[in-house]
């Protein structure tokens, strides 16, 4: 699909809500990603369609099970290892530069959004990083090469040099508890914007699907920017069914330009 021009209306309107906004929240899916090449896990042909998710529960009680989720991660890293931040990252780092977001809530563990430059105060993420791991009982950080290389040459798995305790990435999984101190943040963020923007999410993976409607009953406009109808598009204020790269990245020369003939962009919403 081809950028869409300077004089796209949806566009145009994107960029009118965001720079009428000073504390945005946006709030990021797989579908940011999956045009730098990493495949989104629920899609047809994605990991978790081919295979059934393995339980915390089982993580913690299996051996076999840990064998299994670090294949699995191996299979994961071939794409997330070779990506890199595309345009809609990097308009996400953008807006944070310019002052005017209030946080950056992801559901995505690639890293991709501080590869961009988003700094890490500003963001919020829902399901861990799956770039490094740590142990689950006295949380050291590890980093993942090394785990890596071990478990390819003879399934090792890891443990803890400081405590014996597993290791584990950095990621939230199947039936382990939501991070409280980032869902607080997300709430608190959502509830006090005065922009939610959705940038690539389907909004059907809670609790973190609750965070729009949240934000759109404090007051806050909503805008949704995702390929595929999401549930909350009835409630939305703006809704662009487009690929995420081209919208962004126009809407933020939109802005620039208007910055550099010292006037706003035409046709604010509800101007």
């Amino acid at each position: 699909m081809s950028a869409p021009g300077p004089s796209d209306p949806g566009i145009e309107a994107l960029a009118s809500y965001l720079e009428r906004s000073r504390r945005a929240v946006v709030f990021t899916g797989a579908g940011i990603s999956t045009e730098s090449g990493i495949p989104d896990f629920r899609s047809p042909g994605g990991i978790w369609s081919r295979t059934t998710p393995i339980d915390f529960r089982a993580f913690l009680a299996s051996e076999e099970a840990r064998r299994e989720t670090w294949r699995r991660k191996l299979e994961i890293d071939r794409d997330m290892s070779r990506a890199a931040p595309n345009r809609g990252h990097l308009a996400v780092a953008e807006l944070v530069g310019r002052g005017a977001v209030l946080a950056v809530i992801t559901q995505n563990i690639d890293g991709l959004h501080q590869a961009s430059g988003v700094a890490e105060d500003a963001l919020i993420e829902l399901h861990g990083n799956g770039t490094y791991a740590r142990c689950l009982e006295c949380r050291m950080r590890y980093e993942l090469e090394p785990i890596l290389s071990a478990f390819r040459e003879d399934e090792t798995l890891p443990r803890c040099s400081a405590c014996g305790g597993i290791v584990k990435t950095a990621t939230i999984s199947f039936g382990q508890a939501m991070p409280e101190e980032e869902m607080r943040r997300a709430e608190a963020a959502s509830r006090t914007c005065d922009l939610f923007l959705v940038v690539g999410s389907s909004l059907v993976v809670y609790p973190a699907a609750a965070l729009p409607g949240m934000a759109k009953a404090s007051g806050a406009p909503l805008v949704i920017l995702n390929r595929d109808p999401t549930d909350y598009d009835a409630m939305a204020d703006l809704v662009l069914h487009r690929e995420i790269g081209p919208v962004l990245s126009g809407a933020m020369a939109l802005l620039s330009e208007g910055e550099g003939r010292g006037g706003g962009v035409d046709s604010a919403p509800g101007s």
